[in-house]
């Protein structure tokens, strides 16, 4: 099994990477769906953030109220600490659950969007970072994604800088391109790592 962390800022072209990639053969463990999943309403998960942050951060239907819980913890270092401390083990547990159940030979993308905020590249067999000029990322989150450029800025300004993410990577995608182009690309990428994969296995017993 190949192990590979994916990662980019928002706005870089990372869901359109993994998309490619599954197409490809891989397979796919989204961090950030995990992330919903383990709170998603009658687990354990969301009791736990209840217990810590109160019932006012449920929606009517008892669904977590996530711009209400953001708004809650992205002014609070403290309480973001504290989020992060319920959740990030319970991402982690439901990874390792879903690695283990891919084949042997699978070349396993884990989808992470904070991989580099949150020093997490030593867990990969390498790192693919999806990269894309600032001015890039800023188009496609005010024009595909209605933010308003000063929200985008903003988001941006939060994450790790496109040259903290460049210097982990193994892989890097330009993806300042047209779709076309960043397919053949991923294309390349994906010989490289069945390759990288094959390469790792051990040799049959004489």
């Amino acid at each position: 099994m190949l192990k590979v962390g994916l990662t980019g800022g928002i706005g870089a072209g990372k869901s359109e990477v993994s998309r490619l990639l599954v197409a490809c053969g891989a397979v796919l463990i989204d961090a950030d769906r995990i992330a919903r999943e383990v709170v998603a309403p009658g687990t354990p998960g969301l009791a736990s953030v209840v217990e810590a942050f109160g019932e006012e951060i449920l929606a009517a239907d008892g669904s977590l109220d996530r711009p209400r819980l953001g708004a809650i913890v992205f002014a609070d270092a403290d309480r973001l600490a504290a989020l992060n401390s319920i959740v990030h083990p319970l991402v982690g547990a439901r990874s390792r659950e879903l690695e283990k159940a891919a084949a042997e030979d699978a070349v396993v993308i884990h989808d992470v969007p904070l991989l580099t905020e949150n020093g997490l590249a030593p867990l990969y067999d390498l790192v693919i970072v999806v990269d894309a000029a600032p001015e890039t990322q800023l188009d496609r989150l005010v024009r595909l994604r209605g933010m308003t450029e000063e929200d985008a800025r903003a988001r941006m300004a939060a994450q790790a800088t496109r040259e903290q993410r460049r210097e982990i990577a193994d892989i890097v995608i330009d993806n300042d391109v047209p779709l076309q182009d960043l397919e053949r690309r991923v294309k390349d990428v994906w010989a490289e790592l069945v390759r990288r994969s094959q390469a790792s296995r051990p040799s049959p017993a004489e």
